[in-house]
């Protein structure tokens, strides 16, 4: 980083919603400065609790939407527990101005850091003063009329209400992990699909089959999504996305793969036959391209 001049986002940023996308804006805005846009988050599973509804997004996914829909060039994301016991002034000088080579710095208007949480933005202003860079706090969002958050968006895709969590996040959720290895019934059926295992402690969403979109080589198709617990062979028991690409023929085990979830369809369901299961598929693709 020497000789780098850097705009920088401070935030969890789980689920890089629209409030969060002011933010990495205002950051990105700088460039035209000379300043490199960069982020300063915590990887989400460092700092998930015990018993909380899950954070959002995943390391890479939370990445993958700051570096290619948000304009940011470099995040620094270090475990919470290598920064947390930090008092303020150590964060600001050592941190921001002195790793990050920080010019400019931007946070919304409740973002807290320091041990204890103990500083908010007129400390920040302080330190800005006193190590030299700006600070910009970035007001609150607000979609139809509610305050846009992550407390919100977890609590719509907990209930299935899809349509709803993508106005708040910006675009559609995304799940993007490697697809894994199953029990393969999909394939002797007819119906080949992709296993994507959701990641300890990540929130996910309510049970039950989706309109989707799969993104392969750039190339977006209709899909159809199950989420759930599914009898496979090797994913440990945790709960997985089952999606069918309508128009994909090809192998994508261990290939990364982008799944967009557009809307819900039904709750899960249990079937007495196989051609039951197979007639049930067909349904739920008519449903999702009529959604699509």
């Amino acid at each position: 980083m020497k000789n780098v001049r850097t705009a920088a986002a401070l935030g969890l940023f789980d689920g890089v919603h629209l409030g969060h996308r002011a933010v990495l804006a205002a950051a990105a805005e700088q460039k035209a400065r000379g300043l490199v846009p960069c982020a300063f988050t915590f990887p989400p599973e460092s700092t998930a609790e015990k018993g909380a509804a899950g954070y959002i997004y995943s390391s890479s996914e939370k990445s993958f939407i700051m570096t290619e829909r948000c304009g940011i060039e470099r995040i620094f994301s270090p475990p919470f527990a290598d920064v947390c016991g930090m008092d303020g002034d150590t964060f600001a000088r050592e941190v921001l101005r002195g790793e990050m080579r920080a010019e400019f710095v931007c946070c919304g208007n409740d973002f807290r850091f320091g041990r204890g949480a103990s500083c908010g933005i007129a400390e920040l202003r302080g330190f800005g003063a006193e190590y030299g860079f700006e600070v910009l706090a970035v007001d609150d969002v607000l979609c139809g009329g509610e305050r846009v958050s992550s407390t919100l968006i977890r609590s719509l895709l907990e209930k299935g209400e899809t349509e709803r969590a993508n106005e708040f996040l910006g675009e559609p959720y995304i799940i993007m992990k490697k697809v894994s290895r199953g029990a393969q019934l999909g394939r002797t059926i007819g119906f080949p699909t992709a296993n994507q295992i959701f990641d300890r402690g990540q929130l996910v969403p309510r049970y039950g089959v989706y309109a989707s979109a799969a993104v392969v080589d750039g190339k977006r198709y209709p899909s159809v999504t199950d989420i759930g617990m599914k009898p496979t062979v090797d994913y440990g028991g945790a709960p997985l996305a089952e999606t069918y690409i309508h128009g994909f023929s090809g192998d994508l085990y261990g290939s990364p793969l982008r799944v967009e979830l557009i809307g819900f369809i039904r709750p899960e369901m249990r079937f007495g036959s196989i051609e039951e299961l197979k007639a049930q598929i067909k349904e739920d693709m008519k449903s999702a391209l009529n959604i699509l």
